[in-house]
């Protein structure tokens, strides 16, 4: 992570350290749902009499009808019997459905409050952090909370009353069969397991492919904070967040439904274990230990007492890995996110006055970037800043965006502390061109808007005309409304870097940021841009850093960034004359180009100049 230092990586299973109080910040969530909840608790205590009463009615029957001979009373018996174990098995199917929604629902509240804290986390947040593990929280560590919602809540409830109302009646009716029990119930869980991994997997695929796409969306914002964050379009990306949260939650019920299902069906299963133990029960009853009602009871028993421990045994493990992901969860829901100062001054219009005064900062204590930098831009000027990498030529134009705050000093525009002026009003005010232009994935005319969402198609095409875009873009073969793939790839770094300064000149800003706007683009393209650029900063103080001497030639100041100081200062004349860095540099240049076979640089400028 070079400078920014180590990035905090996490193994992929761990176990929580603070349980209680991260079970009490999931519960906030979940009892939002309370209605569900209500059903669901109530289902679970319905469920579990029903149990318990139909083996108890198994064994009447068997004792009171089916040995003695009786059939009178016997169809009553046997419709009260069908309508217990099919009241249990509409319970169990319908206890799942409503837990997964809820906990769908409650996952789509937390991937939103996640979602919305990392658009408004400062940027020295992802500086420290690898992307990707960043995105396992948003991802795999909420869709474990929400395996553990769906299944685990009303599971770990029901399989307890269960488990207790049981285990007494099996050790009442007949000890030595309950222990004969203990060694099915192991075998039972094992295949099980096995039955269930093999055909969930399958059911799981659609819900994959909502969450993939959630991941895609995500990944791209979290990759573009600067643009989100220039143009203060963090409020469209929630919105657009919320759309596809709710299409993952729409999947994520059905396959949480589905699953709920499996449940029942294990029981067919289960059903040939418990021969063995109606094999072991019969001899018992050849011998006088028990009768045929009670061996059929304790057989039921034994069904309802396997699958709580069955599934506890398999939730336990899923419970830690849930608990250690909510912690990652919380741990960024709790991170400070981006203030303002209790006292702001309101930006109207400015007029592009910037001054720092002895300015100091540090990405990392005790390793300065910027020692006291100071300079002035009149309304108007451009100010072009050179350097070695890594002299903080960026660094001087984040912190002007405040991407980052000063150690030390004051930046002021047109005479007020920019740290007393909201963030939004600031950004909106400013205009960025990097030299890695990201673009959406969208139409032509969507990137293009992105600088305003209010403007119109007439504005956009202006835009595009001031760019030297709007030729490139009529040869397309659907023009303005071309979808771009990902990140762009499908157009040219040029082309990339005109549709970027045709979003620039519709956000109107009243300062500009060029970071080597012009840099790895052809010669022919580089005079394109150029021309873009200068209609873009006629009338407003630009910032301007690049390494080819070309692009800032003709500024009105030209500062030379070495360690983070200022060590020359002055016009193209003056720091020629001077026979310092810059001197040095553009020698350096000329003497590469005449190597090369090419014109010099003093031909290159006149012929591409534009300042």
């Amino acid at each position: 992570m070079g400078r920014f230092g180590h990035a905090q990586s996490y193994s992929e299973v761990q176990r929580p350290q603070k349980t209680l109080e991260t079970l009490l910040r999931v519960w906030f969530y979940l009892r939002r749902q309370k209605r569900s909840l209500i059903l669901t608790a109530l289902m679970v205590v319905g469920t579990v009499c029903l149990d318990l009463a139909g083996p108890i009615l198994l064994g009447r029957v068997i004792d009171g009808y089916v040995v003695p001979r009786n059939l009178i009373g016997l169809p009553r018996i046997l419709l009260l019997m069908l309508l217990v174990y099919a009241g249990s098995g509409s319970l169990n199917l319908l206890q799942s459905y409503v837990m997964a929604g809820a906990a769908q629902r409650t996952m789509r509240d937390l991937r939103a409050d996640l979602f919305s804290k990392l658009l408004h986390l400062p940027l020295n947040f992802f500086d420290k952090r690898i992307h990707g593990e960043l995105m396992s929280r948003l991802t795999s560590d909420v869709e474990n909370i929400n395996q553990v919602l769906s299944n685990c809540v009303a599971q770990m409830v029901s399989g307890s009353l269960s488990t207790v109302g049981v285990a007494i009646a099996m050790f009442v009716i007949n000890p030595r069969l309950a222990a004969v029990s203990v060694v099915t119930i192991s075998l039972l869980t094992i295949l099980g397991n096995r039955w269930l991994a093999a055909k969930t997997r399958v059911r799981f695929r659609a819900q994959q492919a909502a969450l993939g796409r959630l991941y895609g969306f995500m990944e791209e914002t979290i990759g573009v904070q600067k643009v989100v964050k220039a143009y203060g379009q963090e409020k469209a990306f929630t919105t657009q967040f919320d759309v596809v949260n709710e299409e993952f939650r729409d999947a994520g019920i059905k396959a949480q439904s589905f699953s709920g299902l499996t449940g029942p069906m294990m029981n067919t299963i289960h059903n040939t274990a418990y021969a063995i133990v109606a094999g072991v029960g019969g001899l018992m009853a050849i011998y006088g230990m028990a009768t045929v009602g009670v061996i059929a009871m304790f057989i039921s028993y034994t069904r309802q007492f396997g699958r709580p421990m069955n599934e506890i045994a398999i939730l336990y493990n899923l419970l830690q890995s849930a608990m250690a992901g909510a912690e990652r969860v919380f741990e960024v829901i709790d991170e400070t996110p981006e203030v303002d100062a209790h006292h702001v001054e309101r930006l109207q219009t400015i007029k592009g006055d910037v001054r720092f005064d002895r300015v100091c900062f540090s990405y990392q204590k005790e390793v300065p970037v910027l020692r006291e930098v100071s300079l002035h831009a009149l309304p108007g000027e451009t100010i072009a800043l050179i350097g070695t990498t890594g002299a903080g030529k960026t660094t001087i134009v984040n912190l002007l965006t405040r991407f980052y705050e000063t150690d030390s000093g004051t930046i002021q525009i047109d005479g007020r502390d920019i740290s007393n002026i909201p963030k939004v009003e600031l950004r909106r005010q400013l205009g960025i061109v990097l030299q890695d232009t990201f673009l959406f994935s969208g139409t032509v005319k969507e990137n293009i808007r992105y600088g305003r969402l209010d403007a119109t198609d007439e504005e956009i095409v202006e835009a595009a005309r001031l760019s030297n875009a709007d030729t490139f873009i009529h040869l397309l073969p659907l023009g303005y409304d071309t979808l771009l793939s990902e990140r762009g790839s499908n157009f040219s770094h040029g082309q990339r870097q005109m549709l970027a300064i045709a979003r620039a000149i519709l956000a109107d800003p009243a300062i500009l940021i060029l970071d080597e706007a012009t840099s790895s683009v052809d010669t022919r393209t580089e005079k394109h841009i150029q021309e873009a650029m200068h209609r873009l900063m006629d009338g407003r103080t630009s910032f301007v850093i690049a390494h080819r001497l070309s692009t800032i030639r003709g500024a009105d100041q030209i500062l030379v960034i070495n360690h983070g100081e200022v060590t020359e200062r002055g016009t193209h004349a003056e720091l020629l004359a001077q026979q310092g860095f810059y001197w040095r540099m553009s020698s350096n240049q000329r003497t590469e180009v005449q190597q090369n076979g090419t014109v010099s640089v003093e031909a290159e400028c006149s012929e591409f100049e534009f300042l």
